[in-house]
């Protein structure tokens, strides 16, 4: 999967979760949209516009996703993978982490 891939992934991830599947389009470039429709043809994930009698939606979403089983499993992967990159980046330490170091660094 692409960078792209794997960000519009966790995009609509999110809003399946946060948002009952509404997506946000004014958040999706055209690159997205080709995306979603790839996906959507594939069954990878369903994407679609909503129907006009449920417009306009207080969010301002047209448009709607649900995930494949599939779909999710890589979003649950790529979470995972992005939370282990950014946790190996931090600045900070937890207070168990400095009492550990303190008890190491200190011999008997």
């Amino acid at each position: 999967m692409t960078n792209e891939e794997k960000s519009l992934l966790l995009y609509m991830e999110a809003r399946a979760v946060d948002h009952g599947g509404l997506i946000d389009a004014r958040r999706m470039n055209e690159a997205d949209m080709a995306i979603a429709q790839r996906w959507n043809e594939s069954g990878f994930i369903r994407f679609g516009r909503l129907a006009s009698e449920s417009l306009p939606m207080p969010c301002g979403s047209a448009h709607w996703c649900s995930l494949s089983d599939d779909a999710w499993f890589h979003a649950h992967a790529e979470r995972r993978a992005r939370h282990a990159r950014i946790n190996a980046r931090r600045t900070w330490r937890t207070r168990n982490e400095m009492i550990e170091d303190k008890e190491v660094s200190c011999p008997d």
